[in-house]
């Protein structure tokens, strides 16, 4: 999955694109009419330092690796860190982003988390 690193596409995602939230992550999912998905991540400073952040922003990118198969393809996907999500663990993270998924209807096959 590539990366978005433009401040106007992180815009368009949030802007045309579809929310979906729990306590520790809010996902915004947008078509992109290509056979290529693309991931950026959001982290405020309000979440820790740049230690913390980073570490959020490498789980969120090794979920996404490990499970890339099981989401349609062709989506714009940004995914934002909420303040709860600084204490959660991998499983946690992994967790709550494949449920966000299936409620939102991403997954292959309408597959159930």
């Amino acid at each position: 999955m590539k990366s978005i690193r433009k401040s106007q596409d992180f815009k368009n995602v949030y802007n045309n694109g579809k929310s979906i939230a729990d306590r520790y992550l809010v996902v915004y999912v947008w078509e992109n009419k290509t056979q290529d998905s693309y991931l950026g991540i959001s982290c405020s400073k309000k979440i820790g330092n740049s230690v913390v952040r980073h570490h959020f922003a490498r789980l969120i990118r090794e979920i996404v690796r490990l499970h890339e198969q099981m989401f349609n393809s062709g989506l714009n996907i940004v995914v934002v860190a909420r303040s709860a999500s600084k204490d959660a663990d991998y499983h946690t993270l992994e967790d709550s982003f494949l449920k966000l998924m299936a409620r939102a209807h991403l997954m292959q096959n309408n597959e159930q988390v």
